[in-house]
């Protein structure tokens, strides 16, 4: 009788937090997945045929190529800086002013920060005013004014992406700068009194310290990447060669209404998420 309490009190419990995972998770991922194999307005089945734009057209695998350049380089410079970041402001009396400054882009949203660039960013002709703050740095030291966004597919994603980083360098490096502390100290003093340098105890020292950490923030930032939206959509919604998978799909749901398209794109980021998402579920479970 004990036993048959017991289940009911976990049906209990558990019960309507299963309800509101599928109501609001699991039903709508499998309806979106049903209506990416139909056309434009959900009314006739077309099989693949959403699958094969989103993997062949023009438009998508330039997303796709934009897509890697952001998982490359904004994983490596969010990661890399705030690991420097972390191990030099440890080492300086104002520590928590330091990593106050370095956080704060984190604190404004991420729009308003796309905002904010794009005024940054903001290029007028050679003849006229600049108004954008780069271009009258860039006058001031005697230099032209330069068009940041307008300068080809590769500088206008470089562009973007030094905005991701500065927003979420700070966030990296609150979480690494957690576990550098956790490091004994006796354990890097041991090291350079055996010899080693400082780049010597940053290899073989720190490094494999952090490494569960630096994996969990590599796969947080990889995740983040994937599904870039907001910076994209802010600053040029995607024109000048800066489409993007979440951007490319907004614009086939909201602009376009072709609900087919938007869900197999949606179906295909989703994709990409899993085999992140499995391997650091793996990763925690081999900590734990």
């Amino acid at each position: 009788m004990k036993i048959k309490n017991q289940k009911w009190w976990v049906a209990l419990f558990i019960g309507p937090a299963l309800f509101f995972i599928t109501l609001y998770l699991l039903y709508p991922t499998l309806h979106t997945i049903v209506i990416s194999f139909f056309d434009k307005r959900s009314e006739v089945f077309v099989g693949f045929e959403n699958y094969i734009y989103s993997f062949t057209s023009p438009v998508m695998r330039t997303a796709f190529r934009n897509n890697l350049m952001w998982l490359v380089f904004f994983t490596i410079g969010t990661v890399g800086l705030g690991l420097l970041f972390a191990i030099l402001v440890d080492r300086v009396k104002y520590e928590k002013f330091a990593k106050t400054i370095i956080f704060m882009p984190m604190a404004i949203s991420f729009v308003g920060a796309g905002v904010v660039w794009k005024f940054i960013y903001t290029y007028r002709p050679v003849m006229t005013e600049q108004i954008g703050l780069l271009n009258q740095l860039v006058i001031l030291f005697g230099g032209k004014p330069q068009g940041w966004l307008l300068r080809g597919p590769w500088m206008n994603n470089l562009a973007l992406i030094f905005v991701g980083i500065w927003i979420w360098t700070g966030f990296s490096m609150v979480i690494l700068s957690a576990a550098y502390k956790g490091i004994p100290k006796e354990l890097m003093e041991a090291a350079r009194v055996d010899g080693a340098n400082e780049w010597r105890v940053f290899l073989n020292v720190i490094i494999p310290s952090m490494a569960g950490t630096i994996i969990a923030v590599l796969t947080t930032m990889v995740i983040n990447v994937l599904k870039i939206f907001d910076i994209v959509y802010v600053m040029t919604n995607g024109n000048y060669g800066t489409e993007v998978i979440a951007n490319r799909m907004y614009k086939e749901m909201f602009q376009y209404r072709n609900y087919g398209r938007a869900s197999a794109i949606a179906v295909v980021l989703f994709l990409c998420i899993i085999p992140v998402i499995i391997m650091n579920i793996k990763r925690e479970k081999g900590g734990s």
